[in-house]
């Protein structure tokens, strides 16, 4: 098998982009990707268009509970955004570059702002579930084995070859998360920390959620990074949430054992802050252009 059989071209992307250009007014500069059990930012933006990823040529569809699987064209807080209402997973089993493809697409339609959510598994012992963890910094552990969404040639129209990534998180964009926190009176249960990745589909074993902690990960997840990574070398900022779904077990004695269930119950409860700090975030950035 080639290795490069599953590579995205810049043609693909540009059709998928075009189709879905020729087929809403909407504009977006924004785009958001809602995680497991937090679609309801969607359901905030005014005047939505919706698109179902089976109707948009090229895209993947999402096959998970908690995933809608549709694409949210609209305003929010005034500014013209798309919203992905579930999102792709390696362990769906799609090539990690169709799980990216979307942020392509947003690029080539002229998003300059990503924002990401997702529920993730808590490692830093001072987190409890309901925080809400603000990405600073990723450990990407497929892409220690060489599961990265830039592998094969690499297509100078999107971005360089080797991209740098230790300012994939804006800290502007980090910033304003904490004053509009502080603003909101979210404070004591916002916090900042490191998102590690691993592949999925099977929970974190105790060793492995040890291990994760001591190399310094704050929380883990199967989701985001990837998208961060395209999204970065195409030039977006970027800026993502970790809404803490459960608390990683890390001793043998404990009764506990991770579950989606849980992680959409979460979801649930916290989801409402989570939707006003996004969208009170978006209501306050500036264009690229501005800053």
């Amino acid at each position: 098998i080639f290795p490069h059989a599953d590579a995205v071209s810049y043609e693909e992307c540009k059709t998928t982009a075009d189709w879905l250009l020729s087929n809403t007014q909407v504009r977006p500069t924004v785009g958001i990707v809602c995680g497991s059990g937090l679609g309801g930012l969607a359901e905030m933006i005014k005047d939505p268009q919706i698109f179902k990823y089976s109707d948009i040529p090229n895209f993947p569809r999402s096959t998970v509970h908690g995933h809608a699987g549709r694409l949210v064209f609209g305003t929010l807080k005034g500014k013209p955004c798309v919203c992905m209402q579930g999102r792709f997973h390696l362990y769906e089993g799609y090539p990690i570059q169709k799980i990216t493809l979307p942020m392509r697409v947003f690029k080539l339609m002229g998003v300059e702002t990503m924002i990401m959510t997702n529920a993730a598994g808590g490692l830093n012992q001072d987190y409890k579930v309901g925080d809400i963890m603000i990405i600073k910094d990723h450990i990407n552990m497929p892409g220690f084995s060489g599961v990265n969404p830039l592998s094969g040639p690499n297509d100078d129209r999107f971005g360089l070859r080797f991209p740098c990534m230790s300012d994939a998180y804006d800290r502007k964009l980090r910033k304003l998360a904490h004053d509009v926190a502080a603003e909101l009176g979210y404070s004591d249960f916002l916090r900042e920390g490191v998102y590690c990745v691993l592949g999925g589909p099977s929970f974190e074993t105790i060793a492995e959620c040890r291990m994760l902690h001591r190399i310094g990960a704050d929380a883990v997840g199967m989701s985001t990074v990837h998208e961060v990574i395209v999204a970065r070398h195409a030039g977006m900022r970027c800026f993502a949430l970790s809404l803490i779904s459960n608390r990683a077990v890390m001793d043998y004695d404990s009764e506990e054992k991770a579950n989606h269930e849980e992680v959409l119950e979460t979801g649930k409860l916290r989801a409402e802050q989570m939707e006003k700090l996004v969208s009170t975030i978006v209501a306050q950035l500036e264009h690229n252009a501005h800053n």
